[in-house]
């Protein structure tokens, strides 16, 4: 299957699989299971009927409100809907019908949600990327990046943020780099390999660094505000798919 048929059914994947990603999002920092119970409102807990759970057209059909409490639904739930598809099609149209799909579109999955609960809570919870690293192990045994460059990826984003961390925290005394920012750069080589794990720590520190540094010239009051890192990480990562490996090779061929 190729064409319009192919990103069709990549676009129903993909909002189909934001619809759990949003479920995912909304428990797992609440520490309940993204199995059980059905989907309910936040408001008002009534269990939602099955019309009421189709991606986007749901939202926009109920007006963004509870048929029953009239309580607004976040935008949120449609945007990861939608980013979600569109970030499945992407990757169709790097990888195409490979094997390797199913693990990007998986790694992709597990970024989004992080991206989402970072932000959000600003906490990357450990049943995602501390199974993550030992998922892009196991994958990269049969495919890309290949165990040997998985290996080095994990153990290097392991080593390079927690040696971050723990460097700022003896000259500042506080925390500068939490323990998950550490295990999902881990778990971003595993699955990406050290190329790409290098390449996803520059554009998430140049994002970083840019709205940190616009945040600070807007108000002296957001110097110690946490920024998000995992949202740069998970933004770096999905990019690096792309565009990581022309980029090395523009950047190898200049010097050598």
């Amino acid at each position: 299957m190729t064409g319009p048929p192919a990103v069709g059914l990549m676009i129903a994947a993909g909002l189909a699989a934001g619809s759990f990603l949003n479920v995912c999002i909304h428990r797992l920092p609440r520490g309940e299971s993204v199995v059980s119970p059905p989907s309910r409102c936040p408001a008002c807990g009534r269990r939602l009927r099955w019309f009421e759970n189709v991606p986007v057209l749901s939202w926009m059909a109920l007006r963004r409100r509870c048929r029953t409490c009239r309580a607004a639904i976040s935008p949120a739930y449609p945007v990861v809907e939608a980013l979600t598809a569109l970030v499945f099609v992407l990757q169709y149209w790097e990888v195409g019908w490979r094997p390797l799909l199913a693990v990007r579109l998986l790694f992709a999955a597990s970024m989004i949600v992080l991206a989402a609960i970072d932000l959000r809570h600003r906490v990357l919870p450990n049943v995602i990327t501390l199974p993550g690293v030992a998922a892009g192990l196991a994958c990269s045994l049969w495919g890309e990046p290949g165990w040997r460059a998985a290996l080095v990826g994990a153990v290097a984003g392991w080593t390079i943020l927690w040696t971050v961390g723990e460097t700022y925290f003896r000259l500042r005394g506080r925390e500068g780099m939490g323990m998950g920012d550490v295990k999902m750069l881990a778990m971003i080589g595993a699955f990406l390999g050290w190329p790409h794990m290098l390449v996803t720590l520059f554009v998430a520190s140049a994002a970083g660094s840019l709205l940190g540094g616009a945040m600070a010239l807007a108000s002296r009051d957001n110097l110690s505000f946490p920024l998000p890192f995992g949202s740069f990480l998970a933004f770096g990562a999905l990019l690096s798919t792309h565009v990581a490996d022309p980029l090395i090779h523009w950047y190898l061929g200049r010097f050598w």
